[in-house]
């Protein structure tokens, strides 16, 4: 199994909210069928979608504000 370091996971420039949201949506489409974006030894969907994350192959645009004030 594959453990990511914290050091690993505070790279990616996004909050630990979205980070998470983010893995948790990968996952679920892994486990609906969806293909690897990278080679990988794990099983786990939660697994490979936090390793394609730090692999930069996952990314998260925010939406922009558009709310009229």
């Amino acid at each position: 199994m594959y453990n990511p370091s914290i050091n690993e996971l505070s790279n990616v420039d996004e909050s630990r909210y979205t980070l998470v949201m983010l893995a948790a949506k990968r996952s679920r489409e892994l486990m609906e069928g969806a293909k690897p974006l990278i080679e990988t030894d794990s099983a786990k969907p939660v697994s490979i979608a936090i390793e394609e994350i730090i692999a930069k192959k996952i990314s998260y645009k925010e939406p922009d504000d558009n709310t009229d004030k």
